[in-house]
Formats: C-alpha cells, sequence, structure tokens
C-alpha cells in the first residue's frame, strides 16, 4: 500500500476510522496502529495485525486535549489539572475507570494517550504500537512490518520519529492522595514528569 505523506492525510484517517479500516500513523514516539475503539471488527483486525492476544489492553488515543477532556467528564478537577500538565506529550496515563469506558483500554483503568502531530482529527482511536507483539517500536515507516502495512487500510508516513515508547505513569490514585508512580519508563524522564506536575517523584501530597 502507498503511504501518504503526513500533511493533508487528515480526511484520509478520517474515512479510514469511520469505516472500520485500521491504519498505520505517526505519534510523538514511534509508529503506531489505530481504530475505532467501538468498532468490534476493526479492533480484533488490529490486534491479528499485532498477533496480540484479545485480553491485552490498549490505550485511547486523542488527537487534542479538549476532546480528551470532554470525553471523561467524570475526571476531577484535581486529575483534569494533571492531564493538562503532561499532555499533549509522549506518556501515556492509567487513570481510575469506575464507570469502565472504553473497556479495551484496561478495564478498572483506562489508557490515555494525547499527542499532537499536526492532526486535528476529532474522535478518539484505539492505538497500539505498528510492530508485532513483542518485538521492539518501530521510529521508520519502512521498518514497521511489512504484513502490518500491507495489511492495514491506511499508512502515514511521519518521517523518522523519536524512536523512543511512551513513558506510562500511573495516575489512578491522584484524586485521592495526588500519588502517582511511572509503572514504564520511556520518551519523558520521571524528573520531567514530575516537574510538569510540580510534585516529587511518585511521592502523595496535599
Amino acid at each position: 500500500m502507498k503511504a501518504l505523506a503526513l500533511a493533508g492525510s487528515e480526511d484520509a484517517l478520517r474515512e479510514c476510522i469511520a469505516g472500520g479500516g485500521v491504519a498505520v500513523f505517526p505519534t510523538d514516539t514511534v509508529y503506531g496502529l489505530c481504530c475505532d475503539p467501538e468498532n468490534a471488527e476493526a479492533v480484533r483486525r488490529l490486534y491479528e495485525l499485532k498477533g496480540r492476544e484479545p485480553d491485552k489492553p490498549a490505550a485511547l488515543l486523542c488527537f487534542s486535549l479538549t476532546v480528551a477532556l470532554e470525553l471523561l467528564p467524570e475526571l476531577s478537577e484535581r486529575v483534569r489539572d494533571a492531564l493538562r500538565a503532561l499532555l499533549p506529550g509522549p506518556v501515556t496515563l492509567l487513570l481510575a475507570n469506575p464507570r469502565r469506558r472504553f473497556p479495551l483500554t484496561g478495564g478498572e483503568l483506562l489508557g490515555l494517550r494525547v499527542i499532537d502531530v499536526g492532526l486535528t482529527f476529532e474522535l478518539p482511536v484505539l492505538q497500539s504500537s505498528a510492530n508485532r507483539s513483542g518485538e521492539t517500536d518501530r521510529r521508520r515507516l519502512e521498518d514497521v512490518p511489512l504484513a502490518i502495512r500491507d495489511g492495514a487500510d491506511l499508512v502515514i508516513d511521519g518521517g523518522e520519529l523519536r524512536g523512543v515508547a511512551s513513558t506510562v505513569v500511573d495516575l489512578s490514585r491522584f484524586d485521592l492522595d495526588r500519588s502517582w508512580r511511572v509503572v514504564r519508563h520511556g520518551a519523558l524522564g520521571e524528573g520531567a514528569v514530575a516537574a510538569r506536575l510540580g510534585l516529587p517523584g511518585g511521592a502523595s501530597g496535599a
């Protein structure tokens, strides 16, 4: 499949997701796969392309913080302030999810990504890295496995990316005591996370 350049690809991405397709696209860290989180067949195909077990969660990704905050009106102002401090950025945030929204993102927890790559796509997507499960993340489109590129309905070329996966930050107790912890180190260092939150690393505060 011929890849589209990032510039001018927004309409194609919108049509792909709305039509139940799966897209390869650039994030702010590595290449990813995305689809409509509410379309069971699209989700099945995404997992099949990755060779991912169906019980493993994927992240919800938004291309705008405004969209993410509107999607999750139940978030407290304390948690919303944390999102404003960290997003958009190279982090995946684990949030308490008492309403079990988007169950494929983790059930009791919601994995949330917000990125700014020049797209203003207004809907959330289910996102996972564009590699076979267990393999390394891909920073260049040509390194994404050919089977994934050929199997996707849309391929977007964003050039060479940072190549380091997002940092996963657990904020599931942040509303209770402002505690947080890094559960996977990645593109944003723990010190930078602490600085953005205005809190010591992994600590709780009043």
